[in-house]
């Protein structure tokens, strides 16, 4: 099987079944956001992946098949780079599958404490990763975390009520396209599309999948579905001013006339 090939049969699939559930994406969810929403967390996750990967590859901590891709751009074939866009996309259009299922207005809560155990909890992790890059079987993990977990502290630090208050959606969407993503993994690996070094992971595995690679789909999945929902969700205070001056604006109008 190429890289290519997997693809077609693990990750276009999904896609086109959740597009063909809704013609629009994000419908009535975060007004002109709706349409931003998937183009720009694709790119984002292509420009921030994109360094950090071509690194694991010249570094051969992880490495594909000879034959089984098309080509490669820097270190990376071209069929991971297409992936970068295509994970967030799938994530991406789960998230909005179920948010149009979703009738209940969203609820923030009042929780000071959990705003601050959870970037407290993100600065650990990121410390903890930056620790492990000290030794060859922990350095697959420590730059994962190390790549991740800045992120995953700012957008607890900056949502935590909005998350919180999604929370069913939140770990739905997290966790169904991340055991799939293990499963489709797991299957890769299996078929020698990839590989993993031994040298830079700590044997651990998970059902057969290094630990390394679950924490990889594991934080990717909460990044898109994090990132998403605080781009659809969060309340940007200078322009909720702005729509409240106009609205009030064209009530004096109404008023006038």
């Amino acid at each position: 099987m190429s890289y290519f090939t997997f693809h077609l049969i693990f990750i276009f699939p999904p896609i086109l079944v959740l597009a063909w559930l809704q013609r629009r994406p994000f419908a009535d969810i975060g007004g002109y956001r709706a349409k931003l929403a998937l183009p720009l967390i694709a790119l984002m996750a292509l420009i921030y992946t994109t360094p950090w990967d071509n690194y694991l590859v010249f570094r051969e901590i992880w490495g594909y098949g000879i034959g089984r891709v098309v080509g490669t751009i820097g270190y990376v074939p071209i069929e991971e780079y297409l992936f970068f866009l295509l994970q967030p996309i799938l994530t991406g259009l789960w998230l909005s599958f179920l948010l149009s299922r979703k009738s209940e207005p969203v609820q923030k809560e009042s929780l000071s404490s959990l705003k601050v155990l959870l970037p407290i909890f993100g600065a650990a992790l990121t410390t903890t990763g930056f620790l492990m890059l000290q030794w060859d079987n922990t350095l697959y993990l420590g730059l994962i975390l190390a790549w991740a977990t800045p992120i995953l502290a700012l957008q607890w630090l900056l949502g935590t009520s909005t998350l919180w208050a999604m929370k069913r959606i939140w770990l739905l969407g997290v966790i169904v396209p991340t055991l799939y993503l293990w499963v489709a993994d797991r299957i890769a690996i299996a078929n020698g599309i990839w590989h993993i070094s031994d040298k830079y992971t700590t044997g651990f595995q998970l059902f057969g999948l290094p630990i390394e690679e679950a924490t990889f789909f594991l934080v990717t999945n909460l990044l898109v579905i994090q990132g998403l929902l605080l781009f659809l969700l969060l309340e940007i205070p200078h322009m909720e001013a702005e729509e409240n001056g106009l609205s009030r604006t064209q009530a004096g109008q109404s008023e006038t006339t």
